[in-house]
């Protein structure tokens, strides 16, 4: 077995993460990157010393896995085709609720950004709640707190930032009228049960890092957990090549709708 099996083992025991279901080039690349910094030797030099001994080192390698969104509205353009195109549809089914899932929700840019979004175009007709999942429990714990920097608002009209932050600096705080909304949650996306009846789920720029065997799996529980006509909107380098095999046909580019009921398989 080699250093990298015997790291992957010894992870999944200690934590539940099973690193054998992301693409291994890419997660070694990027874990080794790390333990290096840390003047470890090897993936059992990092497991043994770091992440079995000291807490900080495991919080931070569970960090290293969780892709950070850096800013609000993160590729605008695609954020401005929900606004336009893919809500005012959602909204014509007039449910009393609307439910949005941010699944690999780093530290809460997203969800945040789904909120805006969603206090702008359906507070007055609807109201609307948002689960914020990620795997890491520290990434969480900085989402809820909602405390941002100026980089992370470079997208932001000055009237956004006044509506849905609090200056606190050095950095703005997200108002309490948009934190009421979300729940955030640790989730485990290959492994957790997933919740269902949501009209939008957004999963950007995390399955890029999985095996083509755990996108399969991951497609099937995306298109359970939407209502009949909900939206899958994924990153841009994650076109799904066979979507009708999930369910799913394209709406807009990198959206894909909910137009039938598939079981695993």
């Amino acid at each position: 077995m080699d250093d990298y099996q015997w790291f992957i083992e010894r992870v999944k025991k200690k934590t539940g993460i099973d690193l054998s279901l992301y693409k291994e080039a890419q997660m070694k690349r990027r874990l080794r990157s790390f333990y290096e910094k840390k003047a470890y030797t090897s993936f059992q030099d990092f497991f043994e010393r770091g992440i079995n001994k000291d807490e900080k080192v495991l919080s931070e390698f569970l960090e290293r896995m969780t892709i950070n969104v850096s800013e609000f509205y993160r590729n605008p353009k695609r954020w401005q085709v929900l606004e336009q195109n893919i809500l005012p549809r959602l909204d014509e089914a007039n449910r009393s609720t609307f439910k949005a899932w941010s699944a690999a929700c780093s530290s809460g840019e997203e969800p945040y950004t789904i909120a805006m979004i969603l206090e702008e175009h359906l507070k007055k007709t609807r109201r609307y709640s948002i689960l914020a999942t990620d795997i890491d429990e520290a990434i969480l714990a900085r989402a809820k707190a909602g405390i941002y920097t100026d980089r992370s608002l470079k997208e932001l009209s000055k009237e956004q930032i006044n509506l849905f932050f609090n200056e606190d600096r050095p950095g703005y705080r997200i108002k309490d009228k948009l934190k009421k909304h979300i729940t955030f949650r640790k989730h485990d996306l290959l492994t957790d049960t997933y919740d269902t009846d949501f009209d939008l789920i957004v999963c950007r720029n995390v399955l890029i890092y999985f095996t083509e065997e755990a996108k399969h799996d991951i497609y099937f529980k995306f298109n359970q957990s939407l209502k009949m006509g909900g939206v899958l909107f994924v990153g841009s380098t994650e076109q799904i090549f066979y979507p009708k095999k999930y369910g799913f046909e394209p709406e807009e580019t990198f959206f894909y709708r909910k137009v039938k009921e598939v079981s695993h398989r």
